[in-house]
């Protein structure tokens, strides 16, 4: 009796430390792609404590709620084997924004090659096997409601097809940088699509290179128009973060989003040459529709998407090249007196109180002034300023350095776009010589 008391004993001993043993995402080697990998998924259950993951399998453990709201990361194409840079901080944030559980799709196994198509080949597999796992989940109490999917460039398809396996049914999805190679101009049924969760969101990071480029989702956010983003590498020479920075930012973006240090904003507009040119900056206005904001938060206008037929949106937005990324709008007003028509540039720098400045070169296309004629430019600061103390202005028809024109300004506004609670402030009868700059105390307006 006694030695049976031992053996149960020891046996509950094992199974309690296996129990409480921590895991990881699977780590490879550079070798393991050229070998190539078969498929193997494991999921990391993260529940109270973001440093450690059990893995979650059939039976599931009796700690595991499937009730509460589980948020999956799937994770996409990994060339050299290594565990995704974002991927320790993507679950911190997440579990710090909002009590959940979260699990981590580690397809590492499959996901690692050198040849891209076998692993693209693999993302419908990875899909049938979250849908087990959901299945047991709905078996134990799970709703599709509470079901949400972050999935990145390969783990965005996989997403969509798990939710094409509910129906479109599953809470949300949340695209960063979808993958363009063997999925651009497919079918909704053999990618991503909007109609693949109750709500779908997408940022495109990368749409020249890596990532997808037509819209995907309920909202597709495009920074900085989608193409490169500022502070990546331009050309070849840049090494690996050439081909890798752009595609990642989106998830960088995503992540700026649960720190909530400053929201970033995006404004719905056909193009990002619209945008640009200032055609686009009404939402929130009447405060009936509000402005989209980027991230986790964005499905806070998920209403607003579905009053549109198709329920599409396109959204575009400047970033910074550091994070946390904000940049802050302002309109720039201006009316001028020349009697000829002038075309060129504005630089406009704000300085505050303690002598703080921010600049926007508005230079994207030249701006058309003409006599008695309004024209709004829109200025995007990467700082803001708590009070406008003083303004400079710098006009320029191009590149030359020596002054050639003069522009005669009637008047000009500043008007506050992202912070419109803020005064705005105006200036009266300047002359701007090309290329100096003019500096002025603005008055209220």
């Amino acid at each position: 009796m006694l030695r049976f008391f031992i053996i149960i004993c020891l046996v509950w001993s094992v199974s309690s430390d296996a129990d409480e043993e921590c895991h990881t995402f699977t780590k490879l080697s550079i070798h393991s792609a050229i070998a190539g990998t078969s498929l193997k998924v494991r999921l990391l259950l993260y529940m109270d404590d973001f440093t450690c993951a059990k893995i979650l399998q059939s039976p599931f453990p009796t700690s595991f709620n499937a009730t509460k709201k589980t948020t999956f990361i799937i994770h996409g194409y990994r060339p050299t084997g290594s565990q995704p840079v974002w991927l320790t901080e993507l679950v911190k944030g997440l579990t710090r924004v909002e009590d959940i559980n979260v699990i981590v799709v580690d397809w590492n196994r499959g996901a690692t090659n050198v040849v891209y198509s076998t692993a693209s080949g693999h993302t419908w597999r990875v899909a049938e096997i979250l849908k087990e796992t959901i299945d047991q989940m709905l078996a134990s109490g799970a709703s599709l409601d509470n079901i949400y999917m972050i999935g990145v460039s390969l783990g965005a398809h996989i997403a969509g097809f798990v939710g094409q396996m509910y129906d479109g049914k599953l809470g949300r999805i949340t695209g960063l940088d979808p993958a363009g190679p063997l999925f651009s101009g497919k079918p909704p049924n053999e990618r991503l699509d909007h109609t693949d969760a109750q709500f779908v969101d997408v940022i495109h990071s990368d749409t020249d290179l890596l990532g997808f480029k037509e819209s995907l989702g309920n909202i597709d956010f495009y920074p900085n128009g989608g193409l490169d983003q500022p502070g990546c590498p331009q050309t070849i020479f840049g090494g690996l973060e050439y081909f890798k920075c752009d595609h990642q930012r989106s998830v960088f973006l995503y992540l700026s989003s649960l720190k909530k240090d400053c929201d970033i904003i995006a404004y719905p507009c056909e193009s990002y040459r619209d945008y640009l040119n200032g055609k686009c900056i009404s939402c929130g206005d009447d405060q009936l529709m509000p402005c989209p904001v980027l991230g986790y938060y964005a499905d806070q206008w998920k209403n607003y998407s579905m009053l549109k037929d198709p329920p599409v949106t396109k959204a575009f937005f400047d970033t910074t090249s550091e994070k946390p990324f904000c940049i802050y709008h302002y309109f720039v007003d201006i009316m001028t007196w020349n009697k000829n028509i002038r075309r060129g540039y504005i630089t406009i720098k704000l300085t505050d109180q303690t002598g703080n400045t921010t600049e926007s070169r508005i230079n994207h296309e030249p701006a058309t002034f003409q006599k008695f004629q309004q024209v709004s430019l829109l200025a995007r600061f990467p700082q803001d300023v708590d009070q406008v103390k003083g303004i400079s202005l710098v006009f320029s028809t191009g590149p030359v350095i020596w002054s050639k024109y003069k522009l005669r300004i009637i008047w000009i506004k500043l008007r506050p776009i992202t912070h419109p609670e803020k005064p705005q402030m105006c200036r009266y009868d300047l002359v701007l010589t090309e290329n100096k700059e003019t500096a002025f105390q603005p008055i209220l307006c």
